[in-house]
């Protein structure tokens, strides 16, 4: 039997994404998702959660996220859950789990690259990025 782990998440951007390299060059973009979830009890009342993702991505997807995406934005990722663990300085271990983005579509308003327009970011008649 083959495992399957596969996640799809949307959400607002919580901070601009930051992009940094790995030392062989390879580009690597992190930010958060936030995902609202509303529900009423049996007697009517209603509550809210905010449920938050550490997202990452690499390659092409790592550098068009750093690119058209800032904060407050409503997006779309999918990808793997992925739990790094590691040991501090003092030898406290830690671990934190991660969305690893395999793609990703922009729902709100796109942000144009280098301050320009959002029009002349988006080719006429194009609906969506192709990611």
């Amino acid at each position: 039997m083959r495992g399957l782990n596969r996640v799809m998440i949307i959400g607002n951007l919580g901070q601009d994404p930051e992009m940094r390299y790995t030392p062989n060059g390879k580009p690597v973009t992190s930010f958060s998702v936030a995902v609202n979830r509303t529900w009423k009890t049996p007697d009517g009342e209603r509550h809210e959660d905010t449920e938050w993702f550490n997202v990452v991505a690499w390659d092409g997807l790592a550098e068009t996220c750093k690119q058209y995406l800032s904060k407050g934005q409503p997006v779309y990722i999918e990808g793997r859950l992925q739990t790094r663990k590691w040991d501090d300085q003092e030898g406290k271990k830690h671990s934190r789990t991660e969305l690893v983005a395999s793609g990703m579509i922009i729902l709100g308003d796109r942000r144009a690259p280098s301050g320009e327009s959002a029009q002349a970011a988006i080719p006429e008649g194009e609906d969506e990025f192709p990611f």
